[in-house]
C-alpha cells in the first residue's frame, strides 16, 4: 500500500499566497494600458516624433512577448517564487528607470528591461496557482485572477489620466515602484518556496524559440509602421513574418526529436483542453487588445470626452466583471466550465456586435454602457474556465511550462490584434471619408484625431463600429474551441491531499518518488493524461 509523504509547504496557505500575487499581476496589467494615455505628452515633453514614442509600447510588448516560453521553463527549473521576485525587482527598478528617463532613446532601453521583468513573473503566477490549489479549489483561484484582470483594463487608463493631468507623465512609472515594494514583501512573506525540479536547459530550442517570436513578433507589430512593406534594403516586414514562422517550425520539429528535456514539451498538447483553451485564449487576446482603440477614438473624437471620461464608458464591465468573477469561480466546482466558457465569450462577441452597430449609427453615448455591461458578464463567465481548463491535467512539475505556452499564445494573440485593428481602423476610415472633403482627406483627417470637422463625424464613427467586426468575429473561434472541451475529471491524488503540494500528483512510480522526499506516491495512471505526465516525469529522472 502506497502512503502519501505530506509536501515540505503544506503549513503554508495558498490564498494569502495568491493575493500576495495578484499585487504585482495587477501592476503589471496595469502597466500595459497606462502608457497610451500619456503618449501625447511623452512626446511633447521628450521632444519625439510618432514612430519613436510608438516604441515606447512596441519595445515592452516585444520584450514582455518573446520570452515567456523560456522564463515559465525557469519557473519548473528555479522554482516560481524565485523567478517571480527577481521579475519583480528587474520590473520596479526599471519603472523608476523609465521616470528618470531624460530622452525618448532612454526611455525606450528601460521600457526593454521592464518588459522583461513582466516576462518573468507573469508565467509564475499562474504557475503557483497550478502548484498549491488543488484542481477541484482552482476555479476560485483564476475566478480571483479574472476579477483582477477585468478591474486592471479600467483602472490602467483612468488612473494613466489622473497622474498625467496631476503629476506629470514619469508618475506613470513612478507609481509602480511603491507597489513594486510591497509586492515584494508579500510575496517573501506569503508565497511558499517550492521544490525545485532538476532540469537540462535545451539551449538550441531557446535560441529557436527566442529568434522565431521576435521575428515574427516584430513583424506583425512592425508591419503597418512600414505599410506592410520594406523595411531596410532586401529587409520586408512579410520576409520577417515568414522566417519567424520558419524557425518556429524548425523549433517545433527540433522538440520532437531531440533526445534531451524539450523547452516546450510536445505532450502538453495531447490533453485535450489545454490544447483547446489555447486556441481559445490565442482569439480572447487579439479580442482584448483590440476592442478598446475604436470605442476610445469615437468617444475623444466624435464625442470629444477626454481621456478619463472615455475610459469611465468601461466602468460597467470593469464593476460586474469584479464582482462576478470570484463567484463564477467557486462554481466552477458543479458547473462544467466548458458551458461557462462558451456562454461568456458568446456575450464578449455579442458585446462587440452590439458595440458595432451602435458606434456605426454615432448613437448616444448612454446607449455605449449597455453592452459594457455585457462585456463585464462576459469577463466573468470566461477567463476562469479557460485558465481552469488549460491547467487542470497540468502536473505541478509542467506548470510553469503549461503556464508559459498559455501566456505566449495569448500575448500573440495580443500582438496580432493590435497590428490588425491598426490596419483595420485605417481601411475603413479610407473607405468611408470622401476623397476629398474641403481639402480634408482622409489621410489628412487621421492624422488630426480629436480635431475633425462636424462633416466627418458620422463617417469617423462609421469606421469605428465598422472596425470592431474583427474582433467580434475571430471570437467565434474562441466559442467553438470552448464548446469541445472536455468535462473535468477528479483527480484522486489531488483530492487527498486537500493542500498544497509542491510535486507531482500521479507521475511515477512508487520507487522514483522514495528517490525524493518530497513527492507523494500515486497508484499507477489509469488516463492518458496520468500516462502522459508519467512519461513525462519518467524520462526527466532518467536523463537528471
Amino acid at each position: 500500500m502506497t502512503t502519501v509523504t505530506p509536501p515540505r509547504t503544506t503549513e503554508k496557505k495558498p490564498w494569502p499566497a495568491l493575493w500576495a500575487l495578484v499585487v504585482g499581476f495587477f501592476m503589471i496589467l496595469v502597466d500595459s494600458t497606462i502608457v497610451s494615455v500619456a503618449t501625447p505628452t511623452i512626446a511633447k515633453a521628450l521632444d519625439a516624433d510618432i514612430n519613436a514614442v510608438i516604441w515606447v509600447t512596441s519595445a515592452y510588448l516585444l520584450a514582455y512577448a518573446v520570452p515567456l516560453l523560456i522564463t515559465g521553463r525557469l519557473g519548473d527549473r528555479f522554482g516560481p517564487k524565485v523567478l517571480y521576485q527577481v521579475g519583480l525587482v528587474v520590473f520596479t527598478l526599471a519603472s523608476l528607470w523609465c521616470g528618470l528617463a531624460g530622452s525618448i532613446e532612454v526611455l525606450i532601453i528601460a521600457r526593454v528591461v521592464q518588459g522583461l521583468g513582466a516576462a518573468m513573473m507573469t508565467p509564475q503566477t499562474m504557475a503557483v496557482i497550478t502548484r498549491i490549489f488543488p484542481p477541484q479549489n482552482r476555479g476560485a483561484a483564476m475566478g480571483l485572477w479574472g476579477a483582477v484582470a477585468g478591474v486592471a483594463s479600467l483602472v490602467g487608463p483612468i488612473l494613466g489620466g489622473l497622474l498625467v493631468d496631476g503629476f506629470g507623465w514619469e508618475w506613470i512609472f513612478f507609481v509602480n515602484v511603491p507597489v513594486g515594494v510591497v509586492a515584494f514583501v508579500l510575496a517573501q512573506r506569503f508565497v511558499p518556496t517550492f521544490d525545485r525540479h532538476r532540469h537540462r536547459f535545451d539551449y538550441l530550442g531557446i535560441v529557436l524559440s527566442a529568434v522565431g517570436l521576435f521575428l515574427l513578433v516584430f513583424g506583425i507589430q512592425e508591419g503597418e509602421t512600414y505599410d506592410w512593406g520594406t523595411i531596410t534594403g532586401p529587409i520586408s516586414v512579410w520576409a520577417l513574418i515568414i522566417a519567424g514562422i520558419v524557425v518556429l517550425i524548425a523549433f517545433v520539429v527540433w522538440q520532437g526529436v531531440q533526445k534531451g528535456e524539450p523547452l516546450l514539451p510536445l505532450g502538453l498538447f495531447k490533453d485535450r483542453n489545454f490544447t483547446l483553451a489555447n486556441i481559445a485564449i490565442t482569439a480572447v487576446g487579439v479580442a482584448i487588445s483590440s476592442f478598446a482603440l475604436p470605442i476610445m477614438l469615437w468617444a475623444q473624437d466624435v464625442l470629444r470626452f477626454s481621456p478619463t471620461q472615455a475610459a469611465l464608458l468601461l466602468v460597467p464591465q470593469a464593476v460586474i466583471s469584479a464582482g462576478l468573477a470570484p463567484f463564477v469561480g467557486k462554481k466552477l466546482t458543479v458547473w462544467n466550465p466548458r458551458w461557462v466558457a462558451a456562454f461568456g465569450l458568446a456575450c464578449f462577441s455579442g458585446g462587440l456586435f452590439w458595440f458595432a452597430a451602435l458606434l456605426s449609427a454615432n448613437a448616444d453615448w448612454g446607449w455605449v454602457l449597455l453592452p459594457s455591461a455585457l462585456l463585464g458578464l462576459a469577463n466573468a463567465c470566461m477567463w476562469g474556465p479557460l485558465s481552469v481548463s488549460a491547467t487542470r491535467n497540468l502536473s505541478p512539475r509542467l506548470a510553469g511550462a503549461g503556464s508559459g505556452v498559455y501566456n505566449t499564445t495569448r500575448q500573440i494573440g495580443a500582438v496580432l490584434g493590435s497590428a490588425g485593428i491598426a490596419a483595420l481602423i485605417e481601411a475603413r476610415i479610407t473607405a468611408n471619408f470622401p476623397s476629398q472633403s474641403g481639402g480634408a482627406s482622409a489621410g489628412g483627417a487621421e492624422q488630426q484625431i480629436g480635431a475633425l470637422p462636424g462633416f466627418l463625424l458620422d463617417p469617423f464613427a462609421k469606421a469605428m463600429g465598422q472596425s470592431l467586426i474583427l474582433p467580434a468575429v475571430v471570437l467565434v473561434a474562441a466559442i467553438v474551441a470552448a464548446l469541445f472541451l472536455a468535462k473535468p475529471k477528479q483527480t484522486v491524488a489531488w483530492a487527498q491531499t486537500g493542500a498544497v503540494t509542491t510535486q507531482p500528483d500521479a507521475e511515477a512510480p512508487a520507487a522514483e518518488h522514495a528517490e525524493h522526499g518530497a513527492h507523494a506516491a500515486a497508484p499507477a495512471p489509469t488516463t492518458p493524461e496520468e500516462e502522459l505526465a508519467a512519461a513525462d516525469h519518467h524520462g526527466k529522472h532518467a536523463g537528471a
